[in-house]
This record gives C-alpha cells, structure tokens and sequence, in this order.
C-alpha cells in the first residue's frame, strides 16, 4: 500500500465500513454491485488495490447467521413442533438474506479498518 499524502479528514471508520464508503473521504462508494470492490473511489481516487477482507466477513456471517438462525429454529420446533417444510420455507430465505446482507456490511467495516490501521502482507526482514 503506498502511502498516503493527502490531507482529508478523519472520518468515523464505523459508520464509513458499515454503510459502504470510502475509507480515506468517505463520500465515494466502496462496491460496485453487491460485493466486488471498486478499483478507486470516484471521489477521491483512492486505490483500492490494498483491500482484501480475505474470509474474515463470511466467517463473522457464518457464526452469527447461524446462531440467530439456529436459535429461532429450536424456539420454534421446541414451542410448536411444525413441519419440516415450515422450517425449510422459513430458515432458507431468511438465512440467505441475512447472510448476504450482512457480507457486505462487515466486508466494508474490514475494508476500512484495514486502511485506518494500515494493515498489509507481512513482511520477512532479512536484514
């Protein structure tokens, strides 16, 4: 990642992350689409080259996808017993959604942690 010389600033790396935005101003979309990550932003021109949220944000969708959805599962078998294709009409769509959703939120607040704290590939010094 090169480094930055420009003077913009400070923005909240939370709410930029959560809502999709440029890390560095904060005004120009992060994606393009769902989940692929534009080149450079169209306001400021960063260079996105250095985001890579890796499997970071489907490990974090995994886990809390399936707690919320697995727990509202056994609520409802445990509460009302339904039939199977109840559980299939109500936990597919819903897991979909969320997870999708969800992916792209937590890919953005990776993306712009990784550029506030200046995060890169680890280097061997050979000094």
């Amino acid at each position: 990642m090169s480094d930055d010389q420009a003077h913009y600033p400070p923005v909240d790396v939370v709410s930029v992350g959560l809502r999709g935005r440029c890390p560095r101003c904060g005004e120009g979309a992060l994606f393009n689409g769902l989940l692929s990550v534009k080149p450079e932003c169209g306001v400021c021109g960063l260079d996105n080259s250095f985001a890579d949220a890796g499997d970071g944000p489907a490990v974090f969708v995994i886990l809390i996808i399936g707690f919320i959805v697995v727990g509202l599962a056994l609520w409802l078998e445990v509460n009302y017993s339904p039939a199977l294709w109840v559980h299939l009409i109500m936990w597919i769509p819903l897991s979909t959604i969320l997870s999708l959703v969800l992916l792209r939120v937590l890919k953005g607040l990776m993306i712009a942690l990784q550029y506030r704290n200046k995060a890169a590939e680890g280097q061997i010094d050979r000094g």
